[in-house]
């Protein structure tokens, strides 16, 4: 399963699911300091900002960003949880968990994953970029997408609450 959430509770997430592997994707991945429990192998570093569109001096969401998130995941041996978190838990972290979920699940429908999302995080508000591009990627001809859409608008908060994606 994938747990999902902010950069203050990477280690307290880590701790309580005996994750493996942890996926950091913001802006300042230096902050995230790697768990010692989890090898450095198994801790990928991801730095992009939480913004939709090209912006000067800020690093947007790109294909080769989501690429190497997907190789990431798919190299997950799956045995133990994955960790994915961004700094608030918010957007970045929950495209890339969304994202995770459908590749993982080829077979699966979108708006089922997404709802599933709204119903463990209602702040949950995934970086439409991010999943557009992994859309692409993945072949959902736009389905990603469309699943945000029918998720509907997520509580406003200023960090997200820990919370898991089951793969199943």
């Amino acid at each position: 399963m994938i747990h999902v959430c902010s950069l203050a509770d990477l280690h307290s997430t880590v701790a309580s699911t005996g994750a493996s592997h942890v996926l950091t994707v913001m802006g300042k991945v230096e902050k995230a300091v790697r768990p010692t429990s989890v090898l450095e192998a198994n801790h990928m570093r991801i730095s992009m900002d939480d913004i939709t569109e090209i912006a000067e001096g800020f690093t947007a969401p790109s294909t080769g960003h989501v690429e190497d998130a997907l190789a990431f995941i798919r190299g997950w041996d799956r045995k133990a949880p994955l960790v994915i978190h961004c700094f608030a838990g918010i957007s970045r972290s929950t495209a890339t968990a969304f994202m995770g979920a459908c590749a993982l699940n080829p077979g699966r429908s979108e708006n089922e994953i997404a709802l599933r999302m709204r119903d463990a995080s209602p702040s949950a508000s995934p970086n439409r970029l991010i999943v557009s591009l992994a859309d692409n990627l993945l072949g959902r001809e736009g389905r990603m997408i469309g699943a945000l859409d029918q998720m509907g608008p997520p509580s406003m908060v200023l960090e997200g609450r820990p919370f898991r994606i089951d793969l199943e």
